[in-house]
């Protein structure tokens, strides 16, 4: 068994030939590597460039940008098998775990993975908002990870229920927020827009929402609806503003 440090950085050899064999897929070749050493699944790895500065684990590699590797599933299941952390942060400019890089790649075979693996689906570190894993994907537009979040339990915010359309949530926040918080209002309505979401839009407009709140990237929630492709809202969104 080889001792190897907990941290090594990317340019190594060893780093690149175990981020090469997740990244193919390659399932014979990854397990041949962990079996070669119990400690390596939980290896953290370094990167320097100013492009890309912070430690990863092995799991942050297998859900990395684009996201769905050949294989994915059965990566991360040899990963989790060995030892390897479903939990593990992301350390540098954010605190992510796998299964926030998953939803914000839309990959959902490797959330079902990580979650039926263990992940904590309500794990905090979102660079939207410090928080879960569906902050990323709904603020993302991941639509797919998005709703299966929520299938699998997800607790959901109002702007998270109000962009996935979900009604009774939304009718629930609003109505336990007696004082009808603007600021929440606003955002909720924007993030309703974002997601296509007519009636979600309509609802919170009758509670106070306004239509012309600038949001995130600068956006009015007619931009948001326009770049959704949502034409139905867009249209809505016209004829009330007239």
């Amino acid at each position: 068994m080889n001792d190897i440090p907990m941290y090594i950085q990317d340019d190594e050899p060893l780093a690149k030939e175990i981020t090469a064999a997740i990244r193919a897929g390659d399932t014979g070749g990854l397990k041949k590597l962990l079996e070669a050493d119990e400690g390596l699944s939980k290896v953290r790895i370094e990167t320097k460039n100013q492009d890309y500065r912070g430690i990863r684990s092995l799991l942050h590699i297998a859900t990395d940008w684009p996201g769905r590797i050949p294989n994915g599933p059965e990566v991360i299941r040899l990963l989790v098998t060995n030892g390897a952390d479903v939990n593990a942060k992301f350390q540098g400019a954010h605190a992510e775990t796998p299964l926030h890089w998953a939803a914000s790649n839309n990959d959902v075979e490797a959330l079902d993975a990580l979650l039926d693996a263990g992940a904590d689906i309500e794990a905090g570190g979102s660079v939207i908002d410090g928080g879960t894993a569906l902050s990323d994907a709904v603020a993302f537009g991941q639509w797919d990870t998005a709703h299966r979040l929520a299938e699998r339990g997800a607790k959901q915010l109002l702007w998270h229920a109000a962009a996935l359309g979900n009604m009774d949530e939304v009718r629930r926040f609003v109505e336990e927020d007696k004082s009808k918080n603007p600021k929440q209002l606003n955002q909720a309505f924007w993030l309703a827009c974002h997601g296509g979401q007519r009636e979600a839009a309509e609802y919170l407009k009758t509670c106070g929402a306004d239509i012309n709140w600038v949001g995130y990237d600068g956006l009015t929630p007619l931009d948001a609806a326009r770049r959704s492709g949502a034409d139905d809202l867009v249209n809505w969104l016209v004829s009330v503003r007239e």
